[in-house]
């Protein structure tokens, strides 16, 4: 399945953020030439244990599909193999440093007067304008700074970090869309354009629930661990041999919950009757139901939970959602050809069919001389890519 055969896209991406986007375009079908520093190449590679080819694992994830051109960015040659690479692409994406694309000489503006069918897509920091846009920014800052930690956790404990990355996921995610979108726009116009995204807008965007109740209500938001603000019972509770989430979202589903629970005369208990009762009363009910629960196996409650339609999951660790038929059954676990591993598909499909992993994350410059040649770079440029490779 590939669905963007025939787009070639130029990354220009560190770490997280533009090469997760890359991965996404490359798992689709398009061609990504992922362009790097000779001198290490994308930060990534290095950033923990050697996995495999010398490079950490997190690469490999975020790289898979692509090819590897090594050049140097400050030097004439290199620059102008980058434009020779754009002379034929359809997008460049890139998330370095704020600043640094136009002080190289390959900013906005320039690129898109030379090129003017093409998708340029900068991936920012705090955004493309205010009083921080040149400030640089990384995953944990963000979710400090844009309120997602003071979300996350226990109601009286610290400020959490999320476990994904999903300001620097979010903002691949967000760019790829804003790309898709700009192809859809040059089809009918013939003209490419500028998308901008950043880790800073990403942020406020998965905290727009809480922001726009604060805005309109001028309640702060409160921490709430595995519960929900507006649903009681609707959190996590511990059994017999571990946490087990129960989703109550009415007054129907909650009754239900009752019958297989042993609590049949709580629905009939005016503190309890409705769902708005019982946010008003969840500190009477909820350690009435963690008792409740406590001397009951998990898979045995969620079994008959499931039975009379009430949803619940297990809390589970990364080997036990592994271990689900679900998982397997869903193909997002997928060998990567030529390798002895597997990563994480992409988690979308086409008439059933999931995009497939091609090939795994390029070494560095691999692709340099071979492929340079065809776009016609110099003998220089050449020697030089196949040395960084």
């Amino acid at each position: 399945m590939s669905v963007l055969a025939g787009i070639k896209v130029v990354e220009l991406g560190q770490v997280l953020a533009g090469p997760f986007a890359g991965a996404i375009l490359a798992d689709l079908g398009a061609e990504v030439w992922k362009v790097e520093k000779p001198e290490g190449g994308d930060d990534a590679r290095q950033m923990g244990p050697a996995f495999r080819h010398g490079d950490a694992l997190n690469f490999h994830e975020f790289n898979r599909g692509k090819r590897s051109v090594a050049l140097d960015l400050k030097a004439p040659e290199g620059l102008d193999a980058l434009f020779r690479l754009l002379s034929d692409a359809d997008i460049l994406l890139h998330n370095l440093r704020p600043g640094v694309a136009d002080a190289l000489g390959f900013g906005a503006a320039v690129v898109t007067a030379r090129f003017p069918r093409l998708i340029y897509c900068e991936m920012g920091a705090f955004g493309h304008l205010g009083p921080l846009r040149l400030r640089p920014g990384y995953e944990p800052l963000f979710q400090a700074f844009c309120g997602l930690s003071s979300i996350t956790g226990e109601p009286d404990g610290p400020p959490v970090r999320m476990g994904a990355s999903v300001v620097d996921q979010g903002t691949g995610m967000w760019t790829v869309i804003g790309a898709l979108a700009a192809l859809e726009q040059r089809r009918r116009t013939g003209a490419g354009c500028v998308v901008n995204t950043s880790l800073f807008e990403t942020a406020l965007m998965w905290a727009g629930q809480k922001i726009s109740a604060y805005v309109n209500t001028g309640k702060q938001p409160e921490r709430h661990a595995s519960g929900h603000p507006n649903f009681v019972p609707y959190q996590a509770f511990a059994t017999a041999d571990g946490p087990l989430l129960v989703c109550c979202g009415n007054d129907r589903l909650f009754a239900k919950f009752c019958a297989v629970t042993g609590a049949p005369d709580w629905p009939a208990d005016p503190r309890f009757a409705t769902n708005r009762a019982r946010l008003a009363n969840k500190d009477a009910l909820l350690p009435e139901i963690a008792a409740l629960l406590a001397p009951w196996p998990r898979a045995v409650l969620a079994e008959k939970l499931v039975a009379a339609g009430v949803p619940c999951a297990p809390v589970n660790t990364i080997p036990e959602i592994l271990a689900e038929p679900q998982t397997a059954a869903m193909e997002m676990l997928q060998p990567v050809p030529g390798e002895d591993f597997s990563l994480v598909a992409m988690p979308l499909s086409f008439d059933g069919e999931r995009p497939r992993i091609r090939h795994g994350a390029p070494r560095l410059g691999q692709d340099s001389a071979p492929r340079l040649n065809q776009h016609g770079m110099t003998s220089e440029v050449i020697e030089s890519a196949r040395e960084a490779g």
